[in-house]
């Protein structure tokens, strides 16, 4: 096993070398999802896999998330729409994607991190609102080959 570090837009990892690539709520933090699944196609072998677990939007949040700087500690204002997230996986030449496991955002998680608390306080936010920031967030696990 190696262990190398660069930008996950651009792997510093031979082309057709890898037979696994694993990611945990990475993704969602580069502007560049589509250049991010170019890079993991590129580097796996045929038959390679990739196994990524990230967040993903049921639809879109509200601007003052989006474009908090809250929302982005908070890993929420990358995120994008789950029809998106796919088709960067296909668009990069993936096959065989599959959804593992979706779950929703934990509305606990928002009501008792302070990140979340700052956005919830900033905007005077009520109930209604928050439940519904929540159900736009979910949890995904997906998983593809390169044929």
């Amino acid at each position: 096993m190696e262990f190398k570090i660069g930008e996950i837009e651009n792997l510093p990892v031979e082309s057709d070398s890898i037979d696994l690539i694993i990611s945990n709520c990475v993704i969602n933090l580069s502007s560049q999802k589509e250049q991010v699944f170019r890079e993991a196609f590129r580097v796996a072998k045929t038959n390679g896999r990739i196994m990524i677990s990230d967040i993903i939007l049921l639809k879109d949040l509200p601007d003052y998330v989006k474009n908090s700087v809250e929302g982005h500690i908070a890993c929420l204002a990358g995120a994008v729409r789950k029809e998106d997230y796919m088709n960067a996986i296909r668009n990069a030449g993936f096959t065989e994607i599959t959804i593992d496991k979706q779950a929703p955002f934990p509305i606990e998680l928002m009501l008792h991190d302070p990140i979340a608390e700052k956005i919830v306080r900033e905007n005077n936010l009520t109930d209604k609102e928050i439940k519904s920031i929540a159900d736009s967030i979910a949890s995904i696990s997906v998983s593809a080959k390169k044929p």
